[in-house]
């Protein structure tokens, strides 16, 4: 047994970068593999071990004339990286990571791998559609950037053939589902070949880190494991639909602690303070429609006081701008505060859009797809299968979620309502009783 230890896998990686300000890029090199054979793990560790070097700055391409071009444009560390990988994938077995290309996958079923069709009809209930759709958009933003500026202007190094589109895709794919973020370098993620292909447990909440006394990227486990066992680590808290935007599959329904439903809030454009209202959210870097997630333990108080301003009525304009505040979280000080003249209306405007939501799960997951089958081949029947089994999953555990928030609304609003007629009611009395 493998009981709880530092397990150390130091990595072949090609790349890390840092996501704000100021990206750092690095290159490994000069690797030399010393890896333990599987008798040799003793009860206590289990040790892949690599040594590594690490130098700023990628300085091992196999065509290094690409990489000066990009580095004389200051092409940003993930499109770089992106076109790296795929320059490395075009040398195939000459590249000195073609093991571990060869090793990825080639079509992922990622969200960035749905077309827009697959993604209006499998998603078109959830939140998540957009953020693909926002995620793929990006991307070909990025393509055809790169193609106006330097792949036209240096045919011979940036064929067609190997930069395009649908290679920008596979390699975006790889770098959305494969960095892994280290605390230890200040947030930096990396590629990591061969860890970066252990799976994702919800119930574990091991995760990789750079190690600086090794130069080598290690995790501890946090549970035991039997010889032979597979072993996880944890992608990070992430809810289901994010799991299947960057990664492509769904845990198992009720599995996940962290999963979580976004829910779509919106002024009403026929509130006659609608442009007041729109001009407070923004003003606090909100938007209209503004999205807030929903767990099967409660919600956020941000989404409240969103909802509390879209209730307010004319004569609470004063609070306008308190209440937007408090939906974006900057005011940590109004950020719960109550407006008991709005709560039963805020409540009934927070139901009346779950209901609505639940709406939409319902009718996809009765109805099942609209997709127009026609003559598909074997490949393309099991991928629209697997498709539909994915978006089935992903909506039968979001749907699940809204329900329980149904629910809850609906209970506060009978409670309130039911103390404010016993209120009544004994109010009544009184008045009786001194008549």
């Amino acid at each position: 047994m493998i009981q709880k230890s530092l397990l150390q896998l130091f990595p072949t990686c090609n790349a890390l970068r840092t996501e704000r300000i100021k990206p750092s890029l690095y290159s490994i090199f000069d690797v030399e593999r010393k890896c333990n054979q599987l008798n040799n793990i003793s009860r206590d560790s289990l040790t892949l071990h690599h040594v590594a070097i690490f130098k700023k700055c990628f300085k091992v391409w196999s065509c290094p004339e690409v990489g000066n071009v990009l580095k004389k444009n200051s092409v940003p560390d993930w499109p770089l990286l992106a076109t790296y990988l795929i320059s490395e994938a075009s040398f195939k077995s000459s590249s000195r990571w073609s093991s571990y290309i060869t090793a990825l996958p080639r079509q992922p079923y990622s969200l960035l791998y749905w077309t827009l069709t697959e993604l209006d009809t499998y998603l078109v209930a959830s939140q998540i559609r957009e953020r693909a759709i926002e995620r793929i958009t990006n991307v070909i933003g990025t393509y055809e950037d790169l193609r106006l500026r330097i792949f036209s202007k240096h045919q011979d190094l940036f064929p067609e053939e190997v930069y395009n589109i649908d290679t920008f895709l596979w390699s975006f794919g790889i770098l959305f589902s494969r960095l892994v973020r280290l605390p230890s370098m200040d947030g930096k993620v990396a590629l990591v070949p061969w860890a970066d292909m252990l799976n994702h447990s919800p119930e574990v909440e091991t995760f990789l880190d750079y190690d600086k006394a090794s130069k080598g990227i290690v995790f501890m486990a946090d549970q035991s494991y039997q010889l032979g066992e597979q072993v996880f680590i944890s992608y990070g808290k992430k809810s289901n639909g994010e799991l299947l935007l960057s990664y492509g599959f769904v845990p198992k329904d009720g599995t996940n602690p962290n999963d979580s439903v976004e829910l779509s809030l919106s002024l009403k454009k026929s509130d006659k303070c609608y442009k007041e209202k729109l001009e407070a959210l923004r003003k606090y870097g909100l938007q209209v429609p503004q999205r807030f997630p929903l767990q099967i333990t409660g919600w956020p108080v941000e989404m409240m006081a969103y909802s509390y301003l879209v209730v307010s009525p004319p004569n609470m304009r004063q609070y306008f701008e308190e209440m937007a505040a408090a939906a974006s979280s900057r005011a940590a000080s109004e950020t719960g505060r109550k407006y008991p003249e709005l709560e039963e209306q805020a409540l009934q405007y927070l139901l009346d859009c779950c209901e609505s939501s639940i709406s939409k799960y319902s009718k996809f997951l009765q109805d099942g797809d609209t997709l127009n089958s026609g003559q598909l081949s074997a490949k393309q029947a099991d991928r629209k299968s697997l498709l539909k089994k994915l978006a089935t999953d992903l909506c039968t555990s979001e749907q699940r979620i809204l329900f329980r928030a149904q629910y809850i609304l609906r209970r506060r609003l009978r409670d309130m309502r039911n103390g404010e007629l016993r209120a009544l009611t004994i109010l009544n009395g009184f008045r009786k009783l001194f008549k």
